[in-house]
């Protein structure tokens, strides 16, 4: 073998070994989050970082969305690895529930694990003179953006409620950060945000100016029904709040789809529980992700890696 055959092999054998380096620093893990004045976004940004450095040969994303609904429908074109969503969101997303912004029943959705409850918190600024749901009538309100999870959620308290938007003097379509920069410039009298407890954009809107934190009824969230149940916004969570406030609370879950490897979606499983504490530190409503109540009310077929993480620590026999 001549030195330019033998340099030729060398260099053809140190590409072949690379080869499979390569292709397994090819797997991805985008996470669909929400806008990041919310909870979504900290959390989904911890979690991506935890993948990137403890799931071997992956590279991540994290990805500012409209939350659930666009999340959704994201997984089912392929176009993320792992979202957070509402469970009336994943409910009317298994459905094909069109006027929920699903045209068609998403079936690639797997579940992944139970996340922590989302509470419905109506923010009102003190000037507004709304401190009850009936109130909202002839004021203006920002009820998330448009098919939103929250905007979901608005429509059905309104409906329990007896209320609907034509009752508003003005309804807007808006992310939490931007409804509040609305209320702190006096064009806009409320909020309706689906968040977990301690959301910034009410902090700063709570820190800033005198702010009302308006009740739904627990005879309100009968009226709802399944998955929504009764919540408290304790005492003290906002600026200004000296009491208990009641409200309606649904669980925020995790979700993937079926083309992710059982093995991606196995680990992603097992790194997020073996590292809660990552995910308290980025927010303190990670708090309610528990491995007791992983598949707490779990509206769609769980995924197999999923599950496989599930039998090896008991929670499924």
């Amino acid at each position: 073998m001549t030195k330019l055959t033998a340099l030729r092999a060398l260099v053809a054998g140190a590409a072949l070994a690379a080869t499979p380096i390569t292709l397994q620093a090819q797997e991805f893990i985008n996470v669909l989050t929400g806008g990041t004045s919310g909870v979504y976004y900290p959390v989904g940004s911890a979690l991506a970082t935890l993948y990137g450095e403890k799931i071997p040969g992956v590279q991540t994303q994290v990805q500012a969305t409209k939350a659930s609904v666009e999340n959704l429908n994201l997984l089912q074109q392929g176009k993320g690895e792992l979202a957070l969503a509402l469970g009336d969101s994943v409910k009317f997303a298994a459905e094909g529930n069109a006027d929920a912004g699903f045209k068609e029943p998403l079936s690639k959705l797997r579940g992944i694990a139970a996340a922590y409850p989302n509470y419905i918190q109506i923010a009102a600024t003190a000037d507004s003179g709304i401190k009850t749901l009936a109130d909202l009538a002839g004021k203006s309100l920002s009820v998330g953006a448009p098919k939103s999870g929250t905007e979901l959620n608005t429509r059905a308290i309104l409906a329990a409620a007896g209320m609907s938007y034509d009752q508003m003097a003005k309804v807007e379509y808006l992310p939490f950060a931007e409804s509040v920069e609305l209320q702190k410039n006096r064009q806009l009298d409320a909020s309706l945000q689906s968040a977990g407890l301690g959301v910034a954009s009410i902090k700063d809107l709570a820190t800033g100016m005198a702010t009302t934190i308006v009740a739904i009824p627990a005879d309100v969230v009968e009226k709802m029904g399944a998955p929504f149940v009764a919540g408290i916004i304790p005492a003290g969570t906002y600026e200004g709040q000296t009491e208990d406030v009641p409200t309606v609370a649904v669980m925020n879950y995790f979700v993937t789809h079926a083309d992710v490897s059982d093995e991606t979606a196995y680990q992603m499983t097992k790194v997020m529980f073996e590292n809660l504490p990552t995910l308290v530190a980025a927010h303190k409503a990670a708090s309610n992700i528990q491995l007791d109540s992983a598949l707490a009310g779990m509206p769609i077929a769980l995924h197999p890696g999923a599950e496989r993480y599930y039998r090896e620590v008991g929670v499924i026999k």
